[in-house]
């Protein structure tokens, strides 16, 4: 079977599907990128293919499972890539990603020929159809995500996270191909200092940034589609991530990656924002449960406990580091700056059964570090652009 492309949309060579799909390829940010230090027991804990989630078994006879991941060159994406393999080993991966800044080619290049990378724009339905009607999931990671950016030009974001999604819910309606759209707490705005509640599923939506805004609007959009045309979806709001392969605009990677540098870090205003802080893989673990075992057209928030202020994290980041854990400067904060986010994961935990095991924050964070540390080829080719950016806002 040929798949009829759009000439000049990106495509690569498709594996793993019936029949072929010959074509070309194009480079996105040059070629497989550096070597990689492979992040195998981030928390010092438990090494990835520990037994917690043994590799699945698809019936006998059934032909290996074909996963399309939007945004998989992206953070959260890559690592979701890298627990795919091992989940379901047998599984046929391909991953759409636009390759802007915040996506890295490098992220997978330890993983070979197990991955099909498709560089191409969520938002072109010549280069997403075809791709959606050779899969059995479509796991939706792909979104513009930085506030920053976001209040400097909200326009990538309307384009990406709304016509993007929806795209992609069109081309899954067509095919009747199974969606999870990967979504944010920031949906929900933000909480008091001293107020004991926590986000939940009927929360109601209170974004307060460009970026907040269109990904409450590319939630709603995948509820309609769930509603008014038994699109087969759910969705996931999770809290703030951290771990390898995060881009240095971050917020823990760049206060990481300046201390690596001699640079002292810098902390918007007071620091006592607060974010409910999960290690990624813990995140990506509950997004696998919610595919396999969640109910469609639900919205499961996923969430580990881990309140911490802004200070407290770069606190401990310098104290890990060897350094004064008082030696950071403060720049004047970011406008419409969310006080607190905290995410009660209580259906998850009661329908599915899934539990964070990377718990012990500490450790997470220094196994980050170390992460950093061992991969400054990944990440030094963007450090000057990202400082560049930031000190142009005086940050």
């Amino acid at each position: 079977m040929m798949f009829m492309m759009n000439p000049t949309a990106p495509v690569t060579i498709r594996k793993g599907l019936s029949g072929t799909a010959s074509s070309r390829r194009r480079s996105g940010r040059g070629t497989a990128g550096p070597s990689i230090v492979p992040d195998l027991a981030p928390c010092g804990i438990m090494a990835l293919a520990s037994g917690d989630h043994p590799p699945s078994t698809r019936h006998n006879g059934a032909p290996p499972m074909n996963v399309l991941i939007t945004g998989g060159a992206g953070f959260i994406g890559a690592n979701f890539v890298h627990q795919t393999l091992v989940r379901h080993p047998d599984a046929k991966v391909t991953v759409l990603d636009k390759l802007t800044y915040a996506g890295n080619r490098g992220s997978l290049a330890d993983l070979g020929e197990r991955v099909d990378l498709v560089v191409g724009d969520i938002a072109d339905a010549d280069t997403v159809d075809p791709l959606v009607a050779g899969a059995d999931v479509v796991v939706h990671f792909a979104a513009e995500s930085h506030n920053d950016n976001s209040l400097r030009d909200p326009s990538p974001f309307i384009r990406t996270n709304l016509v993007g999604t929806f795209t992609l819910l069109e081309a899954v309606r067509r095919h009747k191909v199974r969606f999870h759209h990967i979504s944010t707490d920031e949906v929900y705005g933000d909480l008091e200092l001293d107020d004991p509640a926590k986000f939940e599923p009927t929360t109601p939506y209170n974004p307060s940034s460009p970026y907040s805004s269109s990904k409450a609007g590319s939630d709603l959009l995948v509820r309609a589609w769930v509603r008014s045309f038994g699109v087969e979806a759910t969705i996931s709001n999770c809290s703030n991530n951290y771990g390898s392969y995060q881009h240095i605009e971050k917020f823990i990677p760049r206060q990481i990656t300046n201390l690596i540098d001699g640079v002292r870090p810098r902390l918007y205003g007071a620091g006592a924002n607060v974010r409910d802080w999960i290690h990624v893989r813990d995140h990506n673990d509950a997004v696998w449960d919610i595919i396999e075992r969640g109910r469609i057209g639900e919205t499961y928030l996923i969430g580990a406990d881990g309140e911490k202020s802004n200070r407290e994290v770069v606190e401990l980041i310098l104290e890990l580091m060897g350094r004064d854990p008082n030696d950071y400067d403060h720049v004047a904060d970011r406008p419409g700056h969310d006080m607190r986010y905290a995410i009660d994961s209580t259906k998850l935990v009661q329908e599915l059964g899934w539990s964070p095991r990377y718990t012990d924050f500490r450790s997470g964070l220094r196994a980050t570090i170390d992460w950093y540390r061992g991969n400054e080829a990944w990440w030094r080719p963007l450090k000057a652009e990202v400082e560049a950016a930031y000190a142009a806002q005086g940050q």
